[in-house]
């Protein structure tokens, strides 16, 4: 097939991951891929923010940034139907975004195929997060855009809710998880531990570090051990990390804590290797967490929130140990049982990466879904317009 990957993503962050993972994989599987989406997406390195479309969103009033979003769609318009026009794909994939309705307007006028992936309720996580000052057209945006989609493809099931509160029907909505590239994370493969790690047990926290991950306290309870073989490890950055510095500094675990700061994707698989026990303290209640998956794949005893969207991944002591959502000392209690519970640690570093495969977490799994669903729409779509 041709697919025309359209986006309006412009940060090189966690959401470029994705991206990047479904283009590369269809790739992969022999279709040709035309992209349109903003150019500074492929002008900054992995870690960027947006560059200056970040910096002058958050320097315009509110409603006034919303309105050149919104404006931006024409423009965007522009470039797929030129697109359409130049390289005739079969097919057009999205990913959502807010104040984008161009690309339903680009499927119905070019009458093709539209697959839409959501990876979140953008109007409510704006709503809760960062405010809406144009909540009538958001709203309408979303809605529009989610239910002119021939079919929507949400990264959970907490989040398909939102898009059957939407008035989508369930047959227009498949749940695609996130996913790994096993070539890249499995337990076959693992570099060897680096030397400071070797013959302890290390905690380890992948992602951008915020203070609701409460990581201090994570800290207070490894210096509260007296144990000089558990090690902490911060894989990534955050606006807490000086403060996380100062804490193991006065809590005299400096030796016990290592802090990466952004490393490289290619890197990821090396850092992972070097952990015995993964901390999801947190999550967004409606998201597929890619860290979650990618330390699934890499055979870690994990240590995770029971919230609905986690327990569509991982089971409590089968794969993972779950605590009471939100709850710190739970989360804490986890931690320290499975220091020193080995047997249990092992079992589900075992049953871990077994679920991989047992869920098809991968992104070549991702890419077989996504080709039988243009199958059956165009399928479809014939059938239906088959004269009698």
């Amino acid at each position: 097939m041709k697919i025309l990957y359209h986006h309006r993503v412009a940060s090189r962050d966690g959401q470029f991951v994705h991206i990047e993972a479904i283009i590369n994989v269809l790739k992969a599987q022999g279709h040709e891929v035309i992209v349109v989406a903003p150019k500074i997406s492929e002008q900054t390195e992995f870690g960027d923010n947006g560059g200056w479309v970040s910096t002058l969103r958050q320097r315009l009033p509110g409603a006034i940034a919303e309105l050149m979003e919104f404006g931006y769609c024409f423009y965007d318009f522009l470039l797929l139907a030129r697109a359409i026009k130049k390289h005739q794909p079969d097919a057009i994939y999205e990913r959502y975004n807010l104040f984008l309705p161009s690309g339903i307007w680009a499927k119905k006028l070019f009458t093709l195929p539209l697959l839409l992936e959501v990876n979140s309720p953008l109007y409510q996580e704006r709503h809760d997060y960062t405010g809406i000052h144009l909540p009538m057209l958001a709203k309408w945006s979303e809605y529009y855009t989610w239910r002119n989609a021939d079919h929507v493809l949400p990264v959970s099931h907490v989040l398909a809710e939102f898009i059957y509160e939407a008035g989508v029907s369930t047959e227009q909505v498949t749940v695609i998880p996130n996913g790994i590239d096993p070539a890249h994370f499995n337990t076959h493969t693992q570099p060897e531990r680096m030397a400071q790690f070797r013959g302890k047990t290390v905690l380890g926290f992948v992602g951008f570090c915020r203070e609701w991950h409460q990581l201090d306290k994570v800290m207070a309870r490894i210096a509260s051990l007296n144990d000089p073989d558990i090690h902490l490890l911060i894989i990534g950055d955050g606006p807490v990390l000086d403060e996380l510095r100062a804490t193991a500094k006065q809590l005299k675990i400096t030796a016990q804590t290592h802090i990466t700061g952004l490393i490289p994707r290619e890197k990821m698989p090396c850092w992972l290797a070097q952990i015995d026990i993964a901390l999801q303290p947190a999550v967004t209640p409606w998201c597929s967490p890619l860290k979650l998956i990618e330390y699934l794949a890499s055979g870690k005893a994990i240590v995770a929130p029971n919230a609905p969207n986690i327990k569509e991944l991982v089971n409590d002591q089968h794969n993972a140990l779950l605590f009471q959502n939100g709850d710190m000392d739970n989360m804490l209690h986890a931690i320290e049982r499975l220091i020193h519970d080995t047997a249990l640690r092992q079992r589900l570093q075992c049953n871990a990466s077994q679920t991989i495969d047992e869920k098809q977490l991968t992104w070549q799994g991702n890419g077989e879904k996504i080709i039988q669903l243009f199958t059956q729409i165009s399928t479809e779509k014939q059938l239906t317009t088959k004269p009698i």
